[in-house]
C-alpha cells in the first residue's frame, strides 16, 4: 500500500511541475494539492488500463519508430487526464498538441526522476 501511495505523490508532484512549467496549460481555478491527488488517481488508472491497450494497438508503430510513438502516447494519455479531470471540476486545460506533449513529457522525466530517488533512500 505504501508503494500506491508514493506512486500517486510522484504523479501528482509530476502533473502540477507540466502545469507550473507549460504557460499553454492553464489550471483550472481553485485546483489545489488535493485536486493535484485526484488528477493522480486519474493519470494513474490512464496508466493502467488504457496505456497498454494503445501500446499494444500502435505496437507497428512503435517498432517503426524505434520508439518514439511511445511520446505521442504520452501525450494523449496527459491530454485525457486534463480532460476528465475537467469533468469532475479538477484538472486543467491544454491549448493544442505541442503543450500537452511538452507536458507528457515533463511528467515522464520527473516521474522517473523522483521514482529513481526514492527507490535509492527505500535501499538504504
Amino acid at each position: 500500500m505504501d508503494k500506491f501511495f508514493l506512486r500517486l505523490v510522484i504523479n501528482a508532484v509530476a502533473l502540477y511541475a507540466a502545469v507550473a512549467l507549460i504557460p499553454a496549460i492553464e489550471p483550472l481555478p481553485g485546483t489545489s494539492w488535493v485536486s493535484y491527488l485526484g488528477l493522480a488517481l486519474i493519470f494513474g488508472f490512464l496508466n493502467a488500463l488504457v496505456r497498454p491497450l494503445l501500446k499494444f494497438l500502435t505496437c507497428p508503430l512503435i517498432i517503426l519508430t524505434l520508439g518514439l510513438f511511445t511520446l505521442v502516447i504520452n501525450t494523449l494519455l496527459f491530454w485525457l487526464t486534463g480532460r476528465i479531470g475537467q469533468n469532475f471540476g479538477i484538472g486543467f486545460s491544454v491549448d493544442g498538441f505541442w503543450p500537452a506533449f511538452l507536458g507528457g513529457l515533463i511528467v515522464s522525466i520527473v516521474s522517473v526522476v523522483l521514482t529513481a530517488v526514492f527507490k535509492d533512500e527505500k535501499r538504504g
